[in-house]
């Protein structure tokens, strides 16, 4: 164990010459060199077992911006405990783990971070508790790269009670995706934008665009200030160190109790022709958002970017002001909250070839002479309940290319339905 007294400083020479060189890797790897080295560090470790840093002490990475050694970097260990310290101006990610199973993280700061703030990379048996985080770039980010020369998943992963604050991403699951994620749960976080810099760009991303799978992740008990899209959920294919891209999967996530606002951007969750992603519950969500939007651009072209960098601003301007969902098979939203700080008139809902769609108890906003509230648009097998928006609407919902009887409505206190010619 390394202990760091209270008042103790361990503080990283600035001359990089003094730290050890980058590792070779004897493998092509697609990763960027902050994800695949880990030599090149102030504390590092590699294939060792059962250590712990640990103490109310610093550890200060001594730049006054991005690009330099990791402060903390454990590659293939295994039995590691990281408690109580504190990182400060970490001008690489804070603590990089590679292929570290059994990992408890507990009550760390990172302050003034340039990079990542804990990336657990291909790792398993992961508990990540009461830290909190202020960095530029995402603040908790597992990753599963081919930084090992195998791909292999990030299994059984807790994050809870965190302060997360970021000008990127608060949680993302990718983007080095290729070797998936399966069996993560985060709870009890909040999310919030740094004192600087722009507004983070998203507060849960779970990304799959390298043929990874994402599968069983749960959501919970989440607080979030000025995020630009609190939620983005993408399924694409990049295909990062594959000979021929492949998609993966997205399945099986449950994202509930989450409060957002200042949202100035529509929550996508995306797919893609033939790979949609499967079986989806947002449950008991509010969002708060800025509006702004015209009626104009309820007509824009989403384009597809198929291999694009996984970002929730990559699409563009939205034709939605609430959530966008395209290529999605099983999709439940509850008690969906949606509320507009000034006019938008755009829709609050658009879902594009999904099918069994679930909607209970939307309660959104709606401009005047604004969109209908929900468009669909090829969508298949659906129920509408328990709607009741707040104030006068003009129309509800309008469907494109899909079948009146594929729809079906019970319970709601709406009126305005609408179908375009070919239903007429």
């Amino acid at each position: 164990a390394l202990y760091l007294d209270h008042g103790a400083v361990i503080k990283a020479s600035s001359d990089e010459n003094e730290f050890d060189p980058y590792e070779e890797l004897g493998f092509k790897n697609d990763a960027d060199r902050e994800t695949s080295f880990f030599h090149h560090s102030l504390i590092w470790a590699e294939d060792v077992e059962h250590v712990a840093i640990l103490g109310t002490g610093m550890i200060d990475g001594n730049r006054p911006k991005r690009g330099g050694p990791k402060p903390i970097a454990l590659k293939r260990c295994r039995h590691v405990t990281i408690k109580d310290v504190t990182i400060l101006n970490a001008p690489n990610y804070a603590i990089s783990l590679l292929g570290t199973d059994y990992v408890n993280i507990d009550g760390v700061n990172i302050f003034n971070g340039f990079c990542d703030g804990i990336d657990p990379d291909s790792c398993r048996n992961v508990r990540i508790a009461n830290c909190q985080i202020e960095t530029w770039d995402d603040a908790i980010v597992p990753k599963a790269s081919f930084s090992l020369g195998v791909r292999r998943a990030v299994e059984h992963l807790t994050v809870t009670n965190c302060l997360l604050a970021t000008n990127c991403n608060a949680f993302k699951l990718g983007t080095e995706s290729g070797g998936g994620f399966k069996h993560v749960a985060v709870s009890n976080c909040v999310m919030y934008s740094r004192a600087t810099g722009r507004p983070p760009v998203s507060g849960i991303a779970l990304e799959s665009v390298d043929g990874g799978d994402i599968d069983g992740v749960t959501i919970s008990n989440i607080s979030m200030t000025n995020v630009r899209a609190p939620i983005f959920l993408r399924l694409g294919n990049r295909g990062r160190d594959m000979d021929k891209p492949i998609p993966g999967s997205l399945r099986n996530v449950v994202i509930s109790n989450i409060v957002a606002t200042g949202a100035s951007q529509a929550c996508p969750v995306v797919g893609i022709p033939g790979h949609r992603i499967n079986n989806v519950i947002l449950d008991n969500i509010q969002i708060t958002c800025r509006g702004g939007g015209t009626i104009e651009q309820t007509t824009v072209q989403v384009p597809e970017h198929e291999g694009k960098y996984p970002d929730a601003a990559m699409f563009g301007t939205l034709p939605s002001y609430g959530l966008y969902c395209r290529h999605v098979e099983g999709l439940k939203l509850r008690d969906i909250d949606l509320t507009l700080q000034s006019p938008d008139y755009r829709h609050a809902l658009v879902c594009d070839d999904v099918s069994r769609v679930f909607v209970d108890s939307l309660d959104a906003s709606q401009s005047e002479n604004a969109a209908s509230v929900i468009r669909f648009q090829k969508v298949k097998k659906a129920l509408i309940c328990n709607c009741m928006p707040a104030g006068e609407i003009s129309d509800f919902i309008e469907v494109i290319d899909g079948g009146k009887n594929e729809i079906k409505f019970v319970g709601n206190d709406v009126q305005g339905t609408r179908h375009d010619q070919s239903e007429q």
